[in-house]
């Protein structure tokens, strides 16, 4: 690894921090910091046996994250609500953005590269939106609007939002879940376009922003690798198992009574209005080579 001054990787031991991090040590040019909380944990072992200089931070104390970005050249950004076995807590996601992006630039950090998902900023604007229909979903949304309004002004040399597509090991695509193991009952309209994305490529996506920043300067990029409706998704999943998997499109109701969770069902239906943003020729037109849903699940079965 060169000599240099380092990158530094929040939310390092998670699913979008943790790829950022190994790919950034699979490139071999940059040194790579990880900011953990428990520099214990088996992701952050792992990042240290692959080469990344380990340091414990957490987003809520604004002083460790000072020490954190101390000489960093750049900085991976990613929040999210907490969840737990009580519920979900969005009361410190705006903050914790607003405590690693005044970090950053108290210690001179250059390039400021963000995750948050895709359709930020133009959700107002989606059906059902100024009626009230997704006020259960404001504060998730507009909390990653905050944040990357924020990071946009804040005034780094460099920045760059990504706005990843929905991933492609979603739960609702695990065979394991399907009733009777073959049917996806669902709440999405069988006809909808979906976008999705392999969680490594967020990664690979992030460290390309951070190793050409200027490439990436002031780039909002939808991010997909992919384009398939749940149908499209059930025949490759159908061929690459040898079995005959099929989508059930059903209300709410019929969804929460087969066993998924009320405020799962809902949330997803937003899927059904939400515009198509990401797609696969965005990222290749900034040189990525995002990964197609069927090579992904194919490379995911020989791994297990």
């Amino acid at each position: 690894m060169s000599r240099g001054n380092p990158v530094l990787v929040t939310a390092a031991t998670g699913r979008q921090g943790g790829a950022t991090a190994r790919a950034l040590l699979a490139g071999g040019n940059t040194p790579v910091r990880v900011m953990v909380r428990n520099p214990e944990a088996a992701n952050a072992r792992a990042l240290a046996a692959a080469g990344a200089e380990v340091v414990v931070g957490d987003l809520d104390d604004p002083a460790s994250l000072r020490a954190a970005c101390a000489g960093a050249r750049a900085v991976f950004s990613m929040q999210a609500p907490i969840v737990s076995a009580t519920g979900i807590d969005f009361s410190k996601e705006r903050q914790q953005g607003r405590n690693l992006v005044e970090a950053a630039l108290a210690e001179g950090v250059e390039t400021f590269v963000h995750t948050a998902t895709t359709g930020v900023g133009t959700h107002r604007n989606v059906e059902g939106w100024a009626e009230g229909r997704w006020s259960a979903h404001e504060t998730y949304w507009e909390n990653k609007l905050a944040t990357c309004e924020l990071v946009r002004s804040a005034g780094f040399k460099h920045w760059t939002l990504i706005l990843p597509a929905t991933f492609m090991d979603h739960a609702m695509l695990d065979p394991a879940g399907f009733v009777d193991g073959r049917r996806l009952l669902t709440v999405i309209k069988t006809e909808r376009p979906l976008a999705w994305i392999a969680p490594e490529d967020v990664g690979q996506a992030a460290a390309a922003a951070l190793n050409d920043p200027a490439t990436f300067s002031g780039v909002t990029l939808e991010l997909a690798g992919d384009v398939l409706t749940l149908p499209q998704v059930a025949e490759i999943l159908s061929r690459l198992d040898g079995k005959e998997y099929e989508v059930q499109s059903s209300t709410v109701e019929e969804a929460v009574a087969a066993g998924l969770h009320p405020d799962v069902a809902r949330g997803l239906t937003y899927m059904n209005v939400a515009p198509l943003l990401a797609r696969p020729e965005i990222a290749r037109a900034y040189g990525l080579s995002p990964t197609s849903f069927e090579t992904w699940a194919r490379q995911r079965r020989e791994r297990t």
